[in-house]
């Protein structure tokens, strides 16, 4: 039987970028983002990434001419590495609207299911700008089996700031995508800071 190896990447940072192909071609992506991990499950998303204009600008790159190779329509989720050297390495392409875009519901000014909808109908994209300097969404994962407790959602509630979106799902399981939430800030440390002190109102 055959056999396929890959060495260990030493990256640094995980990076994503949601990238819209319309019918006719056109082609917009939105803000290069960093995700954290949890347990090989995406926990943390920071828009825009903190890197040089460099590195975004090669992440941005690479990311549309893959997708622009594809030729696909629709949006596609970009996971990218960052190596020590500056060099940026493909993880995977999702041909799908990506749970690294959750934050554009809120956070940009047409939401990656919105482009979805137009890329697929053929319609004009929409301009992806963010709304705010910083964006961070986080992930709801579960750590325990057991059953949702909605009534953490009033405690959540509480921060004014944050955008709580859970998904309808009662059974909690570890590592498991309960929701998410959004928050918009003038930085990532206190947009990040808003958003993982909402989080901690669930008990999951």
């Amino acid at each position: 039987k055959s056999l396929m190896a890959e060495a260990f990447v030493p990256f640094t940072h995980e990076l994503a970028v949601m990238v819209v192909r319309g019918r006719d071609g056109q082609m917009v992506a939105y803000p290069v983002v960093q995700t954290i991990q949890k347990n090989h499950v995406c926990h943390v998303v920071r828009a825009p990434a903190d890197l040089s204009p460099e590195v975004i600008a090669k992440a941005r790159y690479m990311a549309v001419e893959a997708v622009k190779a594809i030729e696909g329509v629709g949006v596609f989720g970009v996971e990218l590495f960052l190596l020590p050297d500056g060099a940026v390495l493909f993880n995977e392409i999702a041909p799908r609207p990506h749970n690294s875009g959750h934050y554009t519901i809120e956070g940009c000014v047409t939401s990656q299911f919105e482009n979805h909808l137009r890329a697929v109908m053929g319609l004009p994209l929409g301009a992806v700008d963010l709304r705010a300097p910083a964006v961070v969404m986080v992930n709801l994962l579960g750590t325990k089996d057991g059953m949702m407790n909605n009534a953490d959602l009033a405690h959540a509630l509480r921060y004014n700031k944050a955008h709580v979106h859970l998904y309808g799902k009662r059974q909690l399981r570890k590592g498991r995508k309960m929701g998410h939430i959004t928050v918009l800030g003038d930085s990532i440390t206190q947009a990040e800071k808003i958003a993982l002190g909402c989080a901690s109102a669930f008990d999951i």
